[in-house]
């Protein structure tokens, strides 16, 4: 909803306008702002309503990172195999 929001505002600028706009959002301040509203929102909607949903997220979110962090030493093993059957079967 955020970004839905965002992109309206931006919508109806100028080019010319969009860097005096866009300026303030990238200051240590404002993203300091940001992600305490977005910790305190995660807080009141989770934590404090007793919910298992941290859990999932702890568990997937766990999952993905992980499998990110092994992907480029899987891609490096499946071309590996595909160099080793391509110069197999030419020789």
């Amino acid at each position: 909803m955020a970004m839905r929001s965002f992109f309206k505002e931006i919508r109806s600028m100028k080019v010319t306008e969009l860097p005096s706009y866009l300026k303030p959002m990238f200051t240590l301040g404002y993203v300091k702002k940001t992600l305490a509203r977005g910790l305190d929102n995660y807080h009141a909607k989770y934590i404090e309503t007793n919910s298992v949903d941290p859990l999932f997220h702890i568990c997937f979110g766990g999952m993905a990172f992980s499998y990110l962090v092994a992907l480029p030493e899987e891609r490096r093993h499946l071309e590996h195999q595909q160099y080793a059957k391509e110069h197999a079967a030419a020789h």
